[in-house]
């Protein structure tokens, strides 16, 4: 027999998970071009500024040697317009000129003006194309397998990407849980901090520990289901972008709960019940509440006090009266 306990236990909420990246990004060129070198080897962890793939800059660094070509000779003709204006104005003062000319000149250096920095916005443009032939890595992560060659020409319009890097340390897992279960809990929509663990297929195997970050804000009608999403560190690389995981989330703590053996635990027509042991050494049914298990604890939410004792083996053929033999290299206090 065991008796019961009054100990920490933990509520918990199961559930399957998929795993996702932290962040996923397709890699893609922002300019059309060649690609001359491919700078990346599939599968290799990539930071996040890492140059991966070059394209002929060849037309790009024309286009900008054509624009500042096109600047020089702007500024060399407001340079111009600037000594023409000077002149007018000192023709002006000695009624050699027209105000209508002095203002005509004004106008065109003016136009002039805008000319040049209509030339340096070009300039700044051709500058960011001529960059943008260095693709480098957006995020920091692990780079997946090559989808196009070297050798082959790309476009900003294509809608295959180069190749995708996922962010796999930290990664989150978007839980699916029954929202009326959710809905007993200490989690609410937004933003929370429960912990996680996520476990291998089989249910044994703990893959990794992380916590619960968001709870969705929208409930699937069709199933009754919402999701949430929780962050592991996944620092042994144990957790996989699509893989299924199972998931137990922590939501509350009771720090004086009342717990029995699982083994102890009966169940009958009118419910769950225990046969508890009497000081004269019968049985009698109890019935009781049970709560969550975990770790081969039955939380009993009602029908039993701290220190009685309950049968957890040898219940078979027993009835209410039923006298018991207590096999003392059995009993146990706590298990």
């Amino acid at each position: 027999m065991a008796a019961v306990a009054k100990e920490n236990f933990q509520i918990f909420l199961t559930g399957i998970g998929t795993v996702q990246g932290y962040n996923s990004v397709a890699v893609t060129t922002r300019v059309d071009g060649h690609i001359v070198q491919v700078l990346f080897n599939e599968g290799q962890d990539v930071a996040k500024g890492d140059p991966l793939v070059i394209i002929d800059a060849r037309p790009f660094q024309a286009q900008l040697d054509q624009q500042l070509a096109m600047l020089q000779k702007d500024e060399a003709v407001l340079a111009g317009a600037l000594l023409d204006m000077t002149r007018y104005d000192t023709l002006l003062q000695k009624s050699f000129a027209t105000q209508q000319q002095v203002d005509q000149q004004r106008a065109l250096v003016e136009q002039n003006r805008a000319q040049v920095r209509n030339d340096k916005a070009l300039i700044e443009y051709a500058k960011s194309q001529l960059e943008y032939t260095t693709i480098r890595a957006p995020i920091s992560g692990r780079i997946g397998i090559r989808l196009i060659d070297q050798g082959n020409v790309v476009r900003a319009s294509d809608a295959k990407p180069i190749a995708v890097i996922v962010q796999l340390q930290p990664i989150s897992v978007i839980f699916t849980l029954p929202a009326g279960a959710l809905a007993k809990t200490k989690l609410e929509i937004g933003r929370v901090d429960a912990s996680v663990t996520a476990f291998a297929q089989d249910n044994q195997t703990e893959l990794d520990q992380g916590t619960v970050e968001i709870v969705d804000n929208y409930v699937d009608p069709a199933s009754g289901t919402i999701k949430v999403k929780a962050t592991f560190p996944n620092k042994r690389s144990k957790l996989w972008p699509g893989d299924f995981v199972n998931g137990r989330i922590t939501v509350d703590n009771k720090p004086d709960a009342m717990t029995i053996p699982f083994a102890g635990l009966r169940h009958g027509p009118r419910g769950d019940f225990v046969w508890m042991v009497q000081k004269d050494h019968t049985v009698k049914a109890v019935g009781i509440t049970a709560g969550q298990i975990s770790r081969g604890r039955v939380l009993v939410e009602s029908g039993l006090t701290p220190g009685q004792q309950v049968v957890v083996d040898g219940y078979y053929g027993l009835e209410n009266g039923t006298k018991v033999e207590i096999d003392e290299t059995k009993k146990t206090d706590n298990s």
